[in-house]
């Protein structure tokens, strides 16, 4: 039972790298593996909690701090495994309420084309000019919203402004090195930062202080090894998106109350949790009551048809639920295995075999460019406990609050999923609305990216070391 976990969580895991050839959304194979590795837990408790020496120990704190040796008609194992899924659960639900509430704010952003007021101000056709532009900006907005609404968002743009397909796919590689980097240095900026702040394991000032620059360089040095190589101007669309249809549902100065204020909450987030202490879902469900509240007496004069294009409720409709979904299921799945002990197995054999903490992280940056980073960080999370505030570090298997180790897999896996096209949410995203081969971008944009990957790792591992 205890191997047979494993086994599922493996088959679950290819499935989902497989997305494509196999043609089954990774939203389901993370379900299943999600659910069928508890099934497995529950049926198994007993012979699965006495596997390994690390169950053992696992089961054993359980029932040394809750005082429960005997514990009614329930097992001890059966009793520690239904308390384990309500832990995980109340875990899971702050990322995916916050998640749900963050990607309802940007899409109630896109739908009054507040976008467009930033993006509707480039106007160079300068190949070096546009694509330093386009980057430094996702770079930012990345930062701001999030990598994956921010990839979307400049694919359309690309799509608007450059007709040459090489160029198109070119730019469109820069806008995912761009968007990880991004992502990166941010609290609210990728996924893997978000389970890593609302986890407890960094803060909002302390991540975006130690991985700005690191970031940063991740992205320039792609970006000037690539402007040696850019010659001339990018042949242009005639005239940028006609905005005519627009002009009957929402005017100039709603569209930029909307941004100001979406942009506004999302920023909010973090000083939100620094003064009440407060789970960050809280604040985001704070900003996204403001925001419905807002453009609800904002659109009570329109027609029904408009009001609904426009409102939360509309909106609502285009989020991505599927990938919450998938949260939920990868999540969930590997809690299973954190509580189950096969999490701390692997920390300590990685710990044998390769013991650096800066090497550790570097392998599950480039492993993070072949499968989700998702899952990976959360196994990281797992796999590695966090100390108490004040503990002193240690060498094994546990990290205390705002610990290089944990800023160096926020930086890792967040730009070494730049590395292939499927290896970050945004690069698959973008892949599929811009059409991009794969086998293109790993002659053209892959070596780029692990040139910025390592470079700002480099820059991280310095700075740290010197700082010590």
């Amino acid at each position: 039972m205890y191997l047979l976990m494993v086994v599922v969580f493996v088959l679950g895991y290819l499935a989902i790298a497989l997305e494509h050839p196999i043609k089954i959304d990774k939203a389901a194979s993370a379900l299943l593996i999600g659910s069928i590795t508890w099934t497995i837990f529950a049926l198994g408790a007993d012979t699965i909690m006495a596997s390994s020496a690390e169950s053992q120990k696992l089961l054993a704190e359980y029932l040394t701090e809750y005082s429960l040796l005997n514990p009614g008609e329930e097992t001890n194992a059966m009793h520690y495994v239904t308390h384990e899924l309500s832990h995980h659960l109340a875990e899971i639900a702050e990322i995916l309420f916050f998640l749900l509430g963050a990607m309802t704010i940007v899409e109630l952003i896109d739908a009054h084309e507040g976008f467009a007021l930033i993006t509707d101000r480039i106007n160079t056709s300068n190949k070096i000019k546009l694509v330093w532009i386009l980057s430094i900006l996702t770079f930012f907005l990345s930062a701001a919203l999030d990598n994956l609404t921010t990839a979307i968002v400049m694919s359309a743009l690309l799509k608007k402004l450059i007709k040459s397909k090489e160029d198109l796919w070119l730019f469109a590689g820069m806008v995912i090195i761009a968007g990880n980097a991004g992502g990166a240095w941010s609290p609210i900026g990728d996924v893997t930062t978000i389970m890593l702040w609302i986890g407890g394991q960094v803060t909002a000032s302390n991540i975006v202080l130690k991985l700005l620059i690191p970031s940063l360089v991740a992205l320039l040095v792609p970006l000037v090894v690539l402007s040696f190589t850019l010659k001339g101007d990018v042949e242009r669309k005639l005239g940028m998106v006609d905005r005519a249809h627009l002009e009957d549902r929402t005017t100039p100065g709603e569209q930029k109350t909307v941004l100001f204020l979406g942009v506004g909450s999302l920023l909010f987030v973090p000083i939100f949790k620094t003064i009440t202490h407060l789970p960050p879902y809280i604040g985001v469900l704070l900003g996204l009551g403001v925001l419905w509240t807002v453009t609800e007496i904002m659109h009570r004069s329109k027609n029904q048809t408009d009001k609904s294009k426009l409102s939360v409720i509309g909106v609502l409709q285009k989020v991505d639920t599927p990938s919450v979904l998938f949260f939920l299921g990868i999540l969930a799945a590997v809690g299973s295995l954190q509580s189950a002990g096969h999490l701390r197995i692997m920390a300590g054999f990685l710990e044998d075999s390769i013991g650096n903490m800066y090497a550790i992280n570097m392998v599950i940056g480039v492993l993070s460019s072949i499968v989700d980073n998702v899952p990976l960080v959360a196994g990281a999370m797992g796999m590695y406990e966090l100390l108490p505030v004040g503990a002193e570090a240690v060498s094994g298997v546990a990290y205390p609050v705002d610990h290089s180790f944990w800023e160096f897999l926020a930086y890792c896996a967040g730009t070494g999923g730049s590395c292939l096209i499927i290896g970050s949410a945004a690069g698959v995203a973008v892949m599929g609305i811009l059409s991009i081969d794969f086998i293109w971008y790993m002659k053209k944009i892959t070596w780029l990216a692990l040139i910025g990957y390592v470079s700002g790792a480099a820059v991280f591992i310095l700075a740290d070391l010197y700082m010590h």
